[in-house]
């Protein structure tokens, strides 16, 4: 049995619709656990109607408000082998968890398994991150960018039920719970994977959590981001080369800042702007691609945040004969 998990706060406009894709699947074997986060709107009577019509539905009471203490409340009712995020305004193929059923029995080696999605938004900008995010397929890809953005759309995992006990599960703080807890894993050695079909509509409302909750800022991204990249760095030996942050723009340099709190040591900058180069910034000196040294090598985290910069950095390492993952981190 596989234990679809979906939180609800005030969902009654989109509740039935997500919940008809769910009971449109060709995989019939599942529970779906609703946890009602003091929904204020028509979504509790809805709700009790769709679990009198069909005894799959559980519908459970978030213990405190918040997204975070609603899905450890679904997480831990949950009785199947696999857990199955959903959220109440996105949609399932109706082959998702077939799919990614099958797929997760063809590689047993894999702790998650996501898929790509499709985008239903209009939005010009989430659109490109999504693009990036099905660009993202293979376990090995989505740990080394794992520290660009979330590897995966959260709607879209499946995951073990052991790994909550083994690793810890959702935790409510001052970041994006999901981006937290997949890093926390992968910090751990969970192996990640993604389906190649397309499972999920993933809906962008005006009104969704990363739109309106500092939880999910720039900011709490980049501090739980440096949190983990401390730990890779160390646990990788890379700060004993020596680290470059490549980007030396204030807005940058304040995103890493945290680096430092948790011991890393940025010893310069680099960065293609002929002003700053040569410069001192933080104390520190700016130097240009060319004054990299390559022998012996430092290791660079790619910090500038410019739509496509990143990428064309990590190509020009690479033509350098550089690996990356090994001398370089894409870190925006």
């Amino acid at each position: 049995m596989l234990s679809i998990v979906m939180p609800v706060r005030n969902a009654a406009v989109t509740l039935a619709v997500a919940v008809d894709s769910i009971l449109a699947q060709t995989h019939r074997d599942w529970e779906l656990i609703v946890i009602d986060d003091h929904s204020a709107d028509d979504t509790p009577a809805l709700l009790g109607v769709m679990a009198d019509a069909d005894p799959r539905i559980r519908v459970i009471p978030a213990p405190l408000p918040g997204i975070a203490h609603a899905l450890q409340a679904g997480c831990a009712t949950a009785r199947g082998e696999w857990i199955v995020r959903m959220d109440a305004d996105d949609l399932m193929h109706p082959e998702r968890l077939a799919t990614q059923l099958s797929f997760a029995r063809n590689h047993p080696g894999l702790g998650v398994v996501s898929c790509r999605v499709q985008y239903g938004g209009s939005q010009p900008g989430y659109a490109a991150h999504v693009d990036w995010l099905n660009s993202v397929d293979s376990p090995e890809t989505i740990s080394l960018r794992r520290f660009v953005e979330s590897p995966v759309a959260h709607p879209s995992v499946m995951f073990r039920r052991c790994l909550l006990e083994s690793h810890g599960g959702y935790q409510a703080g001052d970041f994006p719970e999901d981006y937290e807890l997949w890093l926390r894993w992968l910090d751990a050695g969970v192996r990640f994977g993604k389906c190649p079909e397309s499972l999920l509509v993933w809906n962008d409302p005006p009104n969704r959590l990363s739109r309106t909750d500092p939880r999910y800022s720039i900011e709490a991204f980049y501090r739980t981001k440096c949190r983990y990249l401390a730990r890779w760095i160390v646990s990788n030996n890379c700060s004993n080369r020596g680290l470059l942050l490549w980007g030396a723009g204030r807005v940058t340099r304040r995103r890493f800042d945290s680096l430092e709190f948790y011991g890393i040591g940025i010893q310069g900058f680099v960065d293609i702007d002929p002003k700053k180069i040569g410069a001192h910034r933080d104390g520190r000196v700016v130097i240009s691609p060319d004054q990299i040294s390559d022998s012996p090598r430092p290791f660079i985290v790619i910090g500038v945040g410019n739509r496509g910069a990143s990428s064309r950095v990590a190509d020009s390492l690479l033509a350098r004969g550089w690996e990356e993952g090994r001398d370089f981190m894409l870190c925006a």
